[in-house]
């Protein structure tokens, strides 16, 4: 398939066509596209991003929730005119060239895969401190069987998973910010407001230690995507992504930025207990409230569940797609109630695998593992941007009425986007840790590229 096929031939069957059920109601992608937001990694991985920055991880967290309301908007853009579970891996088919679509489909679903397995195990942990001497494998195979089964039953198993988890996450991280700016103002019962006294030292590492804090927010923000692979199967596809995306502003810099804020406000940025505990637990445990801090483990748990569960389905989905233009092996594109359970079973296994291996392999390929997929979000970022550069002017010119979300500021907003992309890759580039994933992703990267442009050749010629 070339580049140049016009729009109406798409390279997947379009959201009505495909076989998936679409039992995902509105209220569910209303929910997932709430709580979508609020990842594991807003929760655990922040602590490391404030221990290198300070408080202007307030800062980091701004700069890099911008560029994300970027991304969205292109991805809402193309997934409203063509919703498609492959997401931006058929957007990029579209526009560039099936070998862009192997190439951002695959490694996202490696990524996706991985991280079922590191969030299982991160579940695991919290599980067996509250039941010492329990095994963490045994939790895990129970987290990775429950949510296997629940994806493969319906979609609308995974729709209900995740509007609860959602409404959990979205009431815990209110509640938390409700009684954060309470004791900032000296409101809240008990607390004495601590003012600016730890803002003082704003950049205490210097710009070293804002980049770091920048990378790890970039990072935080991974998963947004899973929404536009859901509204697929949601009931009116194009008008769920249209409302998920265009509220996606207010809930970075609520959630995110918001609760950043609340944090380095209320914790001196440099107390063991921001990475030992966790920044949320650490808040609440200055502020005094019983029992506030195991609370706070419980939404963690919440939010790895919420991500297993959504990145199993977000895999199966992406894989599916692939094979859908014939980009994979049949077999995962076999579809059975509306479900293609083969993909389900295929991405669960993987994650476990992951799970073995962190077992069996921590200090050589486990490791090797987690580089390879540490840039991949910033791939798919950059394959979003160029496809939306691409896209927006065939549809102006063949299909404008589909265009029922637009990039703000197009073309300039998108340049602007990879510009920051690029930036974000030579930071990554300056700091020995992440230089190490830059290389392995890099090579990940080219590896599918020229696997997917060899049969791309192998294609046109047959």
């Amino acid at each position: 398939m070339s580049s140049r096929t016009t729009l109406d031939t798409a390279p997947e069957k379009s959201a009505a066509d495909t076989p998936l059920t679409h039992g995902l109601k509105q209220r569910h992608l209303s929910m997932i596209a709430l709580g979508g937001v609020i990842g594991a990694g807003l929760f655990v991985g922040s602590g490391a991003g404030i221990a290198a920055a300070g408080p202007s991880i307030v800062v980091a967290y701004t700069v890099s929730g911008l560029l994300v309301m970027l991304v969205m908007r292109m991805l809402g853009e193309m997934s409203a005119a063509y919703p498609s579970s492959g997401s931006f891996s058929a957007h990029a088919e579209r526009a560039i060239g099936p070998w862009a679509g192997f190439t951002a489909g695959w490694s996202f679903w490696v990524l996706l895969c991985t991280a079922v397995g590191l969030e299982g195990i991160g579940a695991a942990k919290i599980v067996t401190g509250w039941l010492p001497g329990t095994p963490e494998w045994g939790w895990v195979a129970l987290f990775m069987v429950v949510f296997c089964v629940a994806n493969l039953a319906a979609v609308k198993n995974f729709g209900e998973f995740e509007f609860w988890f959602a409404a959990l996450k979205v009431g815990a991280i209110s509640l938390f910010l409700v009684l954060g700016v309470l004791a900032m103002t000296g409101v809240l019962p008990g607390t004495d407001s601590p003012g600016a006294s730890n803002l003082h030292d704003f950049l205490p590492n210097g710009s070293e230690g804002l980049v770091i804090g920048l990378l790890a927010s970039v990072f935080a923000y991974g998963g947004l995507e899973t929404v536009t692979i859901a509204a697929a199967e949601s009931e009116d596809p194009v008008q769920g992504v249209a409302r998920a995306v265009r509220t996606a502003m207010w809930r970075i810099a609520l959630f995110y930025i918001g609760s950043m804020a609340v944090i380095v406000t209320l914790v001196p940025w440099d107390s063991k207990e921001v990475v030992e505990k966790g920044p949320y637990v650490a808040a609440l445990d200055q502020l005094g409230i019983p029992g506030a801090g195991q609370l706070m483990n419980v939404v963690v748990l919440v939010a790895l569940l919420s991500a297993m569960n959504a990145n199993i389905y977000g895999s199966s989905r992406i894989a599916y797609s692939l094979v859908e233009r014939g980009q994979g092996p049949k077999a995962l594109g076999r579809v059975s109630g509306g479900v293609p359970r083969i993909a389900v079973l295929a991405s669960s296994v993987f994650g476990f695998v992951c799970v073995v291996l962190s077992y069996w392999r921590p200090n050589d390929v486990f490791p090797w593992l987690l580089n390879m997929i540490g840039a991949v979000i910033l791939v798919v970022w950059i394959f979003i941007a160029v496809s939306q550069l691409l896209l927006r002017r065939k549809i102006e010119r063949e299909a404008p009425e589909k265009l029922v979300v637009r990039m703000w500021a197009y073309p300039v907003l998108t340049w602007v986007a990879l510009a920051g992309m690029a930036a974000i890759f030579i930071l990554m580039a300056r700091q020995p840790d992440t230089r190490v994933q830059l290389y392995s992703t890099g090579a990940m990267t080219l590896v599918l590229a020229a696997g997917g442009y060899a049969w791309q050749r192998a294609r046109a010629r047959a």
